[in-house]
């Protein structure tokens, strides 16, 4: 197993993804929910080489769109499901689901290595390492605490041949980097997901092999449960 990356962030440059399309799962008037590729960012980045995202290719495939789109974001490497609303009223409720916790999220990984345990839950207090961004550190003192369930699915041959062992998680809060640091931490699971550049070995997997499955939320006009899934890829 590859440690927890320490040290100064590598320089990283963003593929370009403008090529890539971008697969829309459920569309209506008030909300999109795409199944974003990976390497491509979620939002906007700062700099005019990092615009290409998931919202802006929403505001250019739906014009009549308004209001700031974001409920929540995927990490640029990890794929999946990404729910983007069109109205301002929609951006609004739905962002306070996830505020609220009241949407389900589902990941698969393949982390580096096999694990300790069948199942269980991980609670892990972390911030900005502002010496080093976008690194994010485990501080019981001034983080703030992501809880995540996991269950261990089986192990197998990963890429690169290595021994890799594949995990369902379910984060019940939205901390940054959660899974990746939860999966890579001593504290946590111990094991980084295969092709995390920054908490593993890159070098372990042609990408982050972390994808979004499945979201559950509320419809924000109506109410009616919604549930959409996603195949992964890996």
């Amino acid at each position: 197993m590859s440690p927890p990356a320490t040290g100064r962030c590598q320089p990283f440059e963003p593929p370009d993804m403008r090529s890539v399309p971008l697969a829309i799962v459920h569309a209506e008037a008030c909300l999109v929910v795409v199944d974003k590729p990976a390497g491509l960012l979620a939002v906007p980045g700062r700099g005019p080489d990092r615009q290409d995202s998931v919202t802006e290719r929403i505001r250019t495939g739906f014009p009549e769109a308004r209001g700031p789109l974001t409920v929540h974001r995927l990490d640029m490497d990890t794929s999946g499901l990404m729910l983007v609303a069109l109205t301002p009223q929609a951006q609004r409720r739905l962002s306070m689901a996830f505020e609220a916790r009241r949407v389900d999220k589902r990941y698969v990984a393949l982390l580096d290595g096999d694990v300790v345990g069948d199942a269980g839950e991980l609670r892990l207090a972390t911030r900005l390492d502002l010496e080093n961004r976008p690194l994010q550190v485990v501080d019981p003192v001034r983080g703030r605490l992501g809880h995540t369930r996991w269950q261990r699915l089986g192990v197998e041959v990963g890429p690169e041949g290595r021994s890799a062992c594949r995990i369902r998680f379910e984060p019940l809060t939205g901390r940054t980097h959660q899974l990746r640091l939860h999966a890579a931490h001593p504290a946590g699971l111990g094991r980084p997901i295969l092709g995390d550049r920054l908490y593993g070995d890159p070098g372990s997997a042609p990408r982050l092999m972390l994808h979004a499955t499945r979201l559950a939320f509320e419809h924000p006009e109506h109410g009616k449960r919604m549930e959409l899934t996603s195949p992964c890829p890996f």
